[in-house]
């Protein structure tokens, strides 16, 4: 039984004609008529019968008006419901992230959240290369990522979601810029920025190959001629800091991230030379229309506004 149906069946009831139900439904008598028979089909019993030169229901069908009464009364209720959600950010979002993003946002961004009523946020630290992100939206509404500023964005027909760049929007949250990490005592610590042929002979520690921290270090070598000797590939932050905190190697890490950390190391910008990723959310093409997705991405976007504007991030 659908809801039209249903719907044709209660009209009749309260309008007592076919030709009263056709006026109210702005449609014919005739296909009012193939309604009612189609449901009566449907259930097996008749649901009418002939009274003089019209029709009344029988006692089935006066049983199934009421049933009707309380379904559309159900469906009524969830399109109020709905509503609301159309006009307000309510519900559950589900957000994910990678890690060093995790780190440097969600602490405040989840403080934001919480000053919303009825807004509720799953956030998840996911590991992710981008051509991974479009998969991701099938379980996520909203999902962070990050890439060297000389790649293309997600949504460029160029980028590395392919022919899935169409169905996706992606919002661009903060420019983060790459600083030399160095240990403590480093000979080239006293220098208020470093020159990339300095580092030609040091040991370096990187991310895995085709994550974005690693596509920024192969993208500043291939800019310079410079070709990094990596020892350790590591996909965490933190571990890479302790690492060469301990005089391991050095590194080329996001600034923000290591800012928000403090000082257990000398951090210098290079010279001569931009280095950076581009961090960003992305979302199905229609995610912004509902309110609740909507407003987590402008608590997203604030969030990296105060992130970066942070006294000693720069």
């Amino acid at each position: 039984m659908d809801i039209p149906k249903l719907r044709t069946l209660r009209e009749f009831a309260d309008r007592g004609s076919v030709t009263a139900v056709a006026e109210a439904l702005h449609c014919t008598p005739s296909a009012v008529s193939q309604q009612l028979r189609a449901l009566q089909a449907e259930v097996g019993v008749p649901l009418t019968e002939p009274a003089g030169r019209g029709m009344r229901l029988t006692d089935a069908g006066r049983a199934l008006v009421a049933r009707a009464d309380e379904v559309l009364a159900a469906l009524e209720r969830a399109e109020s419901d709905v509503d609301t959600y159309r006009s307000a950010p309510r519900g559950r979002v589900r957000v994910a992230l990678f890690p060093s993003a995790a780190l440097m946002l969600l602490p405040g961004f989840l403080h934001r959240v919480a000053e919303v009523t009825d807004l509720e946020v799953e956030s998840s630290g996911v590991e992710l290369t981008p051509g991974e992100v479009p998969g991701l939206l099938a379980d996520f509404d909203i999902v962070l990522t990050h890439r060297d500023e000389h790649a293309e964005a997600l949504d460029s027909p160029s980028g590395a979601a392919g022919e899935d760049a169409s169905r996706l929007r992606v919002v661009h949250l903060l420019r983060e810029p790459f600083d030399i990490a160095l240990p403590h005592g480093h000979r080239l610590g006293a220098k208020h920025k470093v020159e990339l042929a300095d580092l030609a002979h040091e040991r370096w520690i990187s991310v895995d190959v085709g994550f974005p921290a690693d596509d920024v270090l192969r993208s500043v070598a291939i800019r310079t001629g410079m070709h990094p000797y990596v020892v350790q590939r590591i996909n965490d932050f933190r571990v890479i800091e302790a690492l060469v905190a301990a005089g391991h190697g050095v590194a080329l890490l996001p600034r923000y991230s290591m800012a928000a950390r403090g000082g257990r190391l000398v951090r210098r910008p290079l010279a001569g030379i931009r280095a950076a990723r581009h961090i960003e959310a992305v979302l199905r093409a229609g995610g912004p229309t509902r309110p609740a997705v909507s407003a987590v991405l402008d608590m997203l976007s604030a969030e990296a506004t105060a992130v970066t504007s942070t006294p000693g991030a720069e």
